[in-house]
């Protein structure tokens, strides 16, 4: 499960990181809060708010970027963007961020793919492998029927769920996502991670040294505030190394 990792190296990694995680999610939220404050007329703020309540950011933290977004608060302008190019051993590598300083985060990018025996590219050099789909993923626990999930998220218009050793993956379309998301929170189910992602076409195998490069570079990029996600067409496990 080299894409999403175990549901415990991920909580591990959070705990790790929670105070650079909160910022990066109040920026999301900031950015968000742009086209409306309200939650529920802004599917966008929604989300982004429900997945910092997942990692327990608090309400505070939440309210204030808000209202930077909505401009009740004074803050900095954020605006989004992706970085594509390839990591070690010819893995395609796209890096979704927020960011003040477009020049500074272009530098940080550059950085960190040459570091690594990676190499930047131009936009669309790698996105063509990649599918854009809506991910939720849930824990797989006894309280969670397979069956009944797979059920419930059909219904509700999911493409397909996966079964992986720790968590069922429901995918869907962008167009879906909204529905499936919703149908599923109102049976009571919770999510570890629900969003619109890059999801691989084509996978790449690196080995030895390219996969320890690759999970440097990955670490490095993670480590930076102005990013907010990086997806690989990579099968390694990275958070297992």
């Amino acid at each position: 499960m080299g894409r999403h990792g175990t549901i415990a190296n991920r909580k591990a990694s959070q705990d790790s990181k929670r105070a650079q995680i909160f910022t990066k999610y109040a920026r999301a939220i900031t950015v968000a809060a742009k086209s409306g404050g309200d939650p529920e007329y802004n599917i966008t703020l929604k989300h982004a708010i429900d997945k910092a309540r997942g990692i327990n950011m608090p309400n505070d933290n939440i309210t204030r970027a808000i209202k930077k977004g909505t401009g009740e608060l004074a803050g900095e302008t954020y605006e989004s963007g992706s970085f594509e190019g390839y990591g070690a051993g010819g893995v395609a590598v796209i890096v979704d961020v927020l960011t003040d300083n477009r020049n500074r985060t272009t530098a940080a990018m550059k950085h960190a793919f040459d570091k690594y025996g990676g190499n930047l590219g131009v936009p669309g050099c790698v996105s063509y492998m990649f599918e854009r789909k809506g991910i939720i993923l849930i824990e797989k626990t006894d309280a969670v029927d397979e069956d009944t999930l797979m059920e419930a998220s059909l219904e509700n218009g999911a493409e397909d769920m996966l079964t992986h050793d720790d968590s069922y993956e429901i995918q869907t379309s962008t167009e879906s996502f909204n529905a499936v998301f919703e149908a599923l929170k109102a049976d009571g189910y919770e999510f570890v991670e629900a969003d619109i992602e890059y999801v691989p076409s084509m996978e790449a195998t690196p080995g030895g040294d390219d996969i320890k490069n690759l999970k440097k570079m990955i670490d490095i990029l993670e480590e930076n505030d102005d990013v907010q996600k990086v997806y690989t067409n990579s099968s390694a496990p990275f958070d297992e190394l």
